[in-house]
């Protein structure tokens, strides 16, 4: 009788993300992928009906994402065991996947050996977080965090628009946005708009 095998959901929206690690994955005996899924809403039917392992998700996705896919699969499903899978290396968009239980998050820049050692890990109910994104959280830990109406800001800032056009927007006094724009600033130790807008995308505060 052939040991069970580690049965994998893969959710990503680039073919060619998937189609490497469905190659990935045939190279070993003791794993196969029983489903893939282009966005959050699909992740959610796809898990349903196939019960993985291990799910291996994207972060940035049309429609609904990966955190918010994450939140909705576990909150379902509490055990189960979700990978991020991402190139983006930001503290917040980790944090974020951590505290909703994901068991591992990967850069996608980290594939092939460190992807098959997660995934037995995630398996066998370890967590696996690369020393990169551990220092990021690590290093931003104490720091203080945007609120939502800070990022809400920043989000119409990264898109272009004035002083005037963001309080126009979200219904607040021009005087107010140059208040959060300060304490933007302040929080993010940013030097400019610019620079703010460039630490919150890395940070993952922000899509870029």
């Amino acid at each position: 009788m052939s040991p069970k095998k580690i049965r994998i959901l893969c959710v990503d929206d680039h073919p060619i993300v998937r189609d490497g690690i469905a190659y990935a994955l045939l190279q070993q005996s003791d794993m196969e992928l029983v489903g893939e899924a282009t966005n959050g809403n699909e992740a959610i039917e796809a898990f349903r009906k196939y019960r993985p392992d291990v799910t291996l998700m994207d972060l940035q996705m049309p429609g609904m994402n990966g955190i918010e896919a994450t939140a909705e699969i576990r909150k379902e499903f509490p055990q189960a065991r979700i990978v991020i899978l991402t190139t983006y290396s930001g503290d917040i968009q980790a944090s974020r996947a951590l505290k909703l239980g994901a068991v591992g998050y990967l850069l996608k820049g980290m594939l092939r050996t460190e992807l098959i050692d997660t995934i037995r890990q995630a398996y066998a109910g370890q967590r696996h977080i690369p020393m990169q994104i551990a220092s990021e959280i690590a290093n931003h830990y104490s720091a203080d965090r945007l609120s939502e109406r800070e990022t809400q800001v920043l989000r119409e800032v990264a898109a272009g628009s004035s002083n005037k056009i963001v309080a126009d927007k979200l219904f607040i006094t021009e005087d107010t946005v140059k208040g959060h724009m300060k304490s933007i600033l302040a929080k993010l130790q940013a030097n400019d708009r610019t620079h703010a807008v460039m630490i919150a995308i890395k940070r993952g505060f922000i899509e870029g």
